[in-house]
């Protein structure tokens, strides 16, 4: 294989750049942040999510580069044109404006209700399908690598056609046309798919089952002789007990320090739940790890856990799955201590709580009223995979960096006519890519 000397590459001392869509409030950021991409541009629709974004960037000690680099858009990525300007606050860390193929990243968890198995599985057919717009922007980007999360539902047979469209997108192939029908046979974009892999939050380290399908996709002269590695999991599951047993102390201590009938009561839940949760944890075959979070929708009532059957396995962990709860200050204020933690199902989670559960740091803090938080909570990809995915992708940019780097040293004083050695040796290469 042979590099020309106009192939984008990561230049001496440059960090990996990446851009994100659909970027909620900040699950995906955060993982690929800690995975050591730095977010030129950070897009989402909804407002309170968006602020979230601004105010933890703005606040949080590690995220000074995003500060003077990165645009925070509010806005619908249908309208979003990050080339040949789109982009302002960037320009003094590039040198210039972003152009095609000097990205790292493109990344995105596009909207999950056309997939989701807990709605219509519409697919191409929803209006909130947006990968449709995901691969325009590959298109004028042209990253060096794509990312895309979406729900487990997307494996599903019945839409095996549009993966294949997606895929054939991506590194060409034959296909269905999804707005014919007909099979049609696409080019591609360069790019080699390195498959649909569904990846389980509790093998990351998230107290929760949450399958996730992640698409991965390198472009072809970066990837070379180089192989993309999924990351396997990081360890035993962490339970519910253990993940929220010292916010639940939290909770009841100031009724603990009540004098009279309250102290008892707040001792007797605290205890029945402490037992219910350690008991699923030490007999439970999943180790006592939460149902998935349901964020739901501004189309469907207030915040609650899940349908029935999440709401009877938060119950068999000692929590109520019919709400979330008010914070110590607000439920004291509005007098919903009982709805809130004295229920005789247990105590309901806080939104803190729901942020623990999805793998937020517990620094993060988010924007807008109870429901509008904990939808931003519940419909994330947790932080903890996506720095797993991030880190394997990240692998391959590096190796494939200092690969380039080294045909350049060696190409540099050849004289003409002469040959040189093998763009790069495998075994070194995948080495430094962690293979």
């Amino acid at each position: 294989m042979t590099l020309s000397d106009n192939t984008p590459t990561l230049s001496e001392g440059r960090v990996l750049t990446s851009v994100e869509i659909c970027a909620g409030a900040g699950g995906q950021a955060i993982g690929l942040h800690a995975a050591g991409f730095k977010h030129l541009a950070l897009v989402e629709i909804d407002e309170y999510a968006a602020t979230t974004l601004v105010n933890n960037i703005k606040t949080l000690d590690g995220w000074s580069w995003e500060r003077e680099n990165c645009d925070i858009i509010n806005g619908d990525v249908n309208e979003f044109r990050p080339l040949p300007a789109g982009l302002k606050k960037s320009s003094n860390i590039l040198g210039g404006h972003l152009l095609r193929g000097k990205l790292d990243l493109l990344a995105g968890g596009v909207p999950c209700p056309p997939f989701s198995h807990a709605g219509k599985q519409l697919g191409k057919d929803d209006e909130r399908d947006l990968f449709p717009r995901m691969l325009q922007l590959v298109d004028d980007l042209l990253p060096r690598a794509v990312m895309i999360e979406n729900v487990r539902g997307i494996k599903d047979t019945k839409f095996s056609d549009y993966r294949a469209y997606i895929e054939a997108r991506l590194q060409g192939g034959r296909a269905k046309r999804p707005e014919t029908g007909l099979e049609e046979d696409f080019k591609g974009l360069g790019y080699e798919v390195c498959e649909w892999e569904v990846l389980e939050a509790s093998d990351f380290g998230v107290p929760q089952l949450r399958p996730r399908a992640v698409l991965v996709a390198i472009r072809r002269d970066v990837l070379g002789d180089l192989k993309f590695v999924w990351p396997t999991a990081t360890g035993a599951p962490k339970s519910v007990f253990e993940a929220l047993n010292e916010s639940m102390e939290a909770r009841y201590q100031p009724y603990l320090e009540m004098s009279g009938d309250i102290a008892v009561k707040a001792r007797k839940c605290l205890n029945l739940w402490k037992k219910k949760a350690s008991d699923a944890a030490a007999n439970k075959r999943d180790g006592g790890i939460a149902p998935t979070l349901v964020g739901g929708s501004k189309k469907h009532g207030g915040a609650d856990l899940g349908p029935s059957r999440a709401k009877a396995a938060w119950n068999d962990l000692g929590v109520s799955g019919m709400g979330v709860a008010n914070d110590y200050e607000e439920s004291e204020r509005k007098r919903t201590r009982d709805r809130d933690l004295f229920r005789s199902d247990g105590p309901m989670l806080t939104v803190t709580q729901a942020a623990i559960i999805q793998g937020f740091p517990s620094n993060w803090k988010f924007s807008g009223g109870k429901t509008a938080q904990y939808r931003q909570v519940g419909n994330a990809f947790p932080p903890p995979v996506a720095e797993a995915v991030g880190n394997a992708i990240a692998a391959v940019l590096r190796a494939a960096h200092a690969r380039d780097e080294r045909y350049r040293a060696e190409t540099r004083d050849l004289l003409p006519g002469q040959s040189v050695p093998s763009l790069a040796d495998g075994a070194d290469d995948r080495e430094r890519a962690g293979v």
